[in-house]
């Protein structure tokens, strides 16, 4: 089978926008995920459960099975070798760039790395809903980052009037034209949106163990969605904001006919507005294909495909799941559906050509 890859995602965005608070949801919430933090600053940046004061060249556990690093930009190489080694059973990496980082000099340093155990997990850009005009003045570059942010997350919209807000949100359309943009509150944002989050390990019945801080914060949340449907508001623990999911769609496609390569090329190659992620595998039953498994990555504009025998045991089926924000589910499985191959002779090695383009053995 293809050997699996970890995803590197960068998260950018200007001093305060919500970056750190986003991380911390995130570590918060990985349930089983054991994520590799990188941050790429040189200043105070505040982690729950530990500091990093400029310590450059150090790595440190949280506590949770997650470990953190503080690099500078040209050591980043080193660090993402020693989270991706084996040893580490890292799942997801994540970046957190300086504000006055180049996200761009980022994804190319990724992108470039000769470590095949990495992969691009994509860029998240995070934007101040109240403060974005005067982010703007003060830093016009956003506007590149915003072009090339794989998705944008809309973060203290609890603090912009709906007038801001829906100004803030025409203008992120006409700056990163398709690019999905998630609307948070004090980072909120779904794990399963940016990564696969690993089921916590299931305990024998009746075994005592520690209670964890995860298990405190993921009891606080649930407390607090249940004090929001039951009267009180959620006012005892910040507002009942439990369904985490509801931001973002998720459309699932199961073929048992093969796929058309060209077909499912232009359908990729013209992804619709608000699609974020796409994963999953394909059976193409090409001639000289048709015991080979194609595993897709897609976050963004960033595809990839990998090559791998099917098991013994394993059905032959294309199954695919399409991450998004405000996407057409019945649009995009209309597309896949027309991509399936209904005729047996009419794929070969030609065909297979726009897919192999984007695959890794």
């Amino acid at each position: 089978m293809a050997k699996r890859q970890i995803p590197v995602i960068v998260l950018a965005g200007f001093l305060g926008s919500g970056k750190t608070t986003l991380l911390n949801h995130l570590l918060k919430h990985s349930g089983g995920s054991r994520i590799g933090v990188v941050v790429n600053d040189f200043g105070s940046i505040e982690i729950d459960a530990m500091s990093v004061a400029g310590q450059v060249d150090s790595m440190v556990s949280l506590g949770n099975g997650c470990l953190c690093c503080a690099v500078d930009t040209s050591e980043l190489d080193g660090f993402l070798d020693k989270l991706a080694r084996p040893a580490a059973r890292i799942d997801v990496i994540v970046i957190e760039a300086s504000g006055l980082a180049e996200p761009q000099e980022l994804i190319r340093m990724i992108l470039a790395s000769d470590n095949a155990s990495i992969v691009y997990g994509g860029l998240v850009e995070v934007v101040d809903a109240a403060e974005f005009a005067r982010t703007r003045a003060r830093h016009p570059e956003i506007d590149r980052h915003l072009a090339i942010a794989d998705l944008i997350v809309l973060n203290k919209t609890d603090r912009a009037e709906e007038t801001e807000r829906k100004a803030v949100l025409d203008e992120l359309a006409r700056l990163g034209p398709g690019t999905p943009v998630l609307e948070s509150a004090h980072g909120r944002v779904d794990p399963e949106l940016l990564f696969d989050r690993k089921a916590r390990e299931r305990e024998e019945p009746g075994a005592i163990r520690q209670l964890s801080f995860e298990d405190l914060v993921r009891d606080a949340d649930e407390h607090a969605h249940d004090c929001g449907t039951h009267g009180c508001g959620g006012d005892c623990a910040g507002g009942g904001h439990g369904h985490l999911h509801a931001a973002y769609d998720s459309v699932d496609f199961t073929s048992a006919e093969p796929m058309d390569p060209r077909r499912l090329m232009d359908f990729l190659d013209n992804r619709p507005k608000g699609l974020y992620r796409i994963k999953g595998f394909v059976h193409f039953g090409a001639e000289g294909h048709r015991g080979v498994r194609y595993a897709v990555h897609a976050v963004g504009d960033f595809l990839r495909f990998y090559a791998a025998p099917w098991g013994r045991a394993e059905e032959r089926v294309t199954q695919l799941v399409l991450i998004g924000t405000g996407i057409d589910a019945t649009a995009l499985r209309a597309g896949l559906e027309s991509c399936r191959r209904l005729e047996p002779g009419d794929a070969d090695e030609n065909t297979m050509w726009g897919v192999l383009r984007y695959a890794q053995a």
